[in-house]
């Protein structure tokens, strides 16, 4: 009973690996053909049936001997969608411009030119990567409204644009926010700054304009006493154009602290300057020291004086 059963089962698992055998040999078989006219229409059928594997095999085989020949352009168009449908985004948006360039009067050049951009929409990574595929997707969909000023396809490129520049917005933010952590203040301001020059209507806007009074104090704070005014007074102009801005912000009170401990830190250094000019001894030591200085009311931890 037992020798039968294996019988059986052997016979089974090799009618299995013939017909495998024989399917696998009859798609290697036509690939390897020179009938070129059934090798298109069994590659649509495999397209059509999502089996895209095997259909970018085929038109591989295929667009080099139909380019110029009739049949081209359905050709190539399907090519480019198996890559797409196979998330092969960096083949398929070659394809797809190829197309377009190829054929700008076809009624597809619009779709395709469209699928390109998107394309480098969806390649495009989380925003604390490389921004490079960002740029080139907002410009290859910029391109498609400017070619395509009337498509159907306008609103969504004006809104996959928009996404990918709340994506830069959010990189430029995270980049200047991590100047503050890293304790590079004056960086801080100029990256904030830069921020705000760039993407004027942010959401990040009250934020990053609290955290360029702070970061301007921190710089003061840490500079010799013979930089602390005028970096001083740059804080409480910031705090100033802060309150005038958001006189209702949460992060008031702490702009207001920040000038009252710039104007305090004013005076301190006058003082100091104004004794070094009788005190030769201090002089040279303001001149020439570079070592930590106290506490900053408003910051723990902070680095030494800034030399510059």
């Amino acid at each position: 009973m037992f020798k039968k059963q294996l019988t059986l089962l052997a016979s089974v698992l090799a009618i299995v690996i013939i017909t495998l055998g024989s399917c696998k040999s009859k798609y290697e078989k036509l690939k390897a053909s020179n009938d070129y006219a059934k090798k298109y229409q069994e590659a649509i059928k495999y397209y059509n049936k999502k089996d895209y594997n095997k259909a970018l095999g085929l038109f591989e085989v295929l667009v080099e001997r139909y380019r110029g020949r009739e049949g081209a352009e359905d050709l190539f168009y399907y090519y480019a969608f198996t890559y797409y449908k196979q998330k092969d985004y960096t083949s398929a948006r070659y394809h797809f411009k190829t197309f377009a360039d190829t054929y700008p009067s076809s009624p597809r050049a619009e779709e395709c030119r469209f699928f390109s951009a998107y394309c480098y929409y969806l390649d495009s990574p989380i925003f604390s990567l490389d921004q490079d595929n960002t740029l080139k997707a907002i410009d290859a969909l910029q391109l498609f409204i400017n070619l395509y000023p009337k498509s159907d396809r306008v609103a969504e490129a004006s809104k996959l644009i928009q996404n990918l520049r709340d994506k830069l917005e959010t990189k430029a933010y995270a980049n200047a926010k991590l100047y503050l952590t890293i304790s590079d203040y004056q960086s801080a301001v100029i990256a904030f700054n830069n921020a705000l020059r760039d993407y004027p209507d942010t959401k990040y806007g009250e934020e990053m304009e609290y955290l360029i009074v702070k970061a301007q104090y921190q710089y003061a704070y840490k500079s010799f006493e013979t930089k602390q005014e005028e970096r001083f007074n740059q804080a409480i102009a910031y705090a100033d154009q802060f309150a005038e801005k958001y006189p209702n912000s949460k992060y008031l009170h702490e702009t207001q602290t920040y000038i009252k401990e710039s104007q305090q830190g004013i005076k301190q250094a006058q003082r100091l300057i104004a004794e070094a000019m009788s005190n030769s001894k201090l002089a040279k030591k303001l001149a020439t020291k570079d070592t930590v200085t106290t506490t900053s009311p408003s910051e723990k931890n902070q680095p030494q004086k800034i030399p510059y």
